[in-house]
């Protein structure tokens, strides 16, 4: 049995998910859940939150609906009616520079929205003081884009169809004019433009297989040398997976990306192009071991510079002569200071002895 449940408010609205706990839900009926929103349609049951919901703790679907909370959300779907006559009224009335869209009342009416577009900024402080006046309730004035507005609204677009943002669309991605042109679509604002004005939402749903396919494909226009001999890439068709190659012949032939790759193709200019990079490698790692040795070499000026420092310091402490002081000091490399070493009168060391056996 399913445990979750996808509950819609509104038509157009997102799907929220609540935990089901001893009841017997089914697609389509009507539930009252822990929100304000109140009262909504099963339109999903699942086992699992799918990957893009969220994962905190889910509230509970408190019961199923009865004839009495129908009834309400009947006079609610009034009240928006009438609210959003009231406040055009006022709109007109105050000459405010909005369009408003629609009216959201909440089931227990503990507060009302109303969504509306404008240019710029409005202050509508006065139309809130009337509409409180005029429904003793929270309301808050939402201001939405041209998307959300054909959303509620609904639309046909340019395939005849109603707007997909209003038949399932529940969130926008990002739409570019790049996908356009990586689709080879003629860019003609009318063409690939929405009933919003806004570039069409279906460029995004085949952009990831056309980008596998520009990925995997040869550059169009450039020449390639081959097994079979060179060849000029004229085009390429991804939903044949395949691309068009012209020979020195003037012989156009097609070819599958599978029979591309098996060809081993090389640009002409490759061999100068990796021959160039090795040669920025090289120069950039010769630049790099000179600095390197240009460093060592001042670090190793500047401790000879101190270790001089020190034993003039000590020559003018102990009143001898720096070079006299010099002889009898050893400078270890990688040592700061030098510390003068004991000698015996010959320089080496005595050898021990080993003691004469009684054999």
């Amino acid at each position: 049995m399913s445990s979750i449940a996808g509950v819609k408010f509104r038509e157009y609205g997102n799907i929220y998910y609540f935990e089901i706990k001893d009841l017997e839900v089914s697609i389509g009926d009507w539930v009252v859940v822990d929100q304000g929103q109140g009262l909504g349609e099963v339109v999903a049951l699942r086992d699992d939150l799918p990957e893009d919901a969220e994962s905190d703790e889910l509230k509970q679907v408190n019961r199923l609906a009865e004839n009495e909370d129908l009834v309400c959300h009947q006079e609610n779907e009034g009240l928006s009616r009438e609210a959003f006559q009231y406040c055009l009224d006022c709109v007109r009335q105050r000459k405010l520079d909005m369009k408003l869209v629609d009216v959201e009342v909440f089931f227990d009416r503990s507060k009302i929205i109303f969504y509306f577009t404008a240019p710029n900024r409005i202050d509508f402080r006065e139309l809130v003081k009337d509409l409180v006046k005029n429904y003793r309730t929270r309301i808050e004035l939402r201001q939405i884009g041209v998307r959300h507005e054909t959303q509620m609204v609904g639309a046909v677009g340019n395939c005849g169809m109603v707007c997909c943002c209003r038949r399932f669309l529940r969130k926008f991605a990002p739409v570019t004019i790049k996908m356009a042109k990586e689709q080879n679509l003629f860019l003609n604002p009318a063409k690939i433009s929405g009933i919003c004005g806004r570039l069409l939402c279906c460029l995004s749903y085949e952009q990831h297989n056309y980008e596998e396919f520009h990925r995997a494909c040869p550059k169009l226009g450039k020449k390639y040398f081959t097994e079979d001999g060179s060849v000029k890439v004229l085009r390429a068709n991804m939903f044949r997976n395949s691309v068009s190659l012209l020979s020195d012949f003037n012989e156009e032939m097609e070819v599958t990306l599978e029979e591309w790759a098996e060809m081993n193709a090389t640009r002409p200019d490759q061999a100068l192009q990796d021959a160039a990079r090795a040669a920025a490698k090289k120069a950039a790692e010769d630049a790099a071991r000179l600095e390197q040795e240009a460093k060592e070499a001042a670090e190793e000026e500047a401790r000879r510079a101190e270790v001089e420092k020190e034993l003039e310091e000590r020559a003018k402490e102990e009143g001898v002569d720096v070079e006299t002081l010099r002889e009898q000091v050893i400078r270890k490399p990688g040592v700061k200071s030098a510390e003068p070493v004991k000698r015996t009168s010959r320089g080496k060391r005595k050898r021990k002895r080993k003691p004469k056996s009684d054999d």
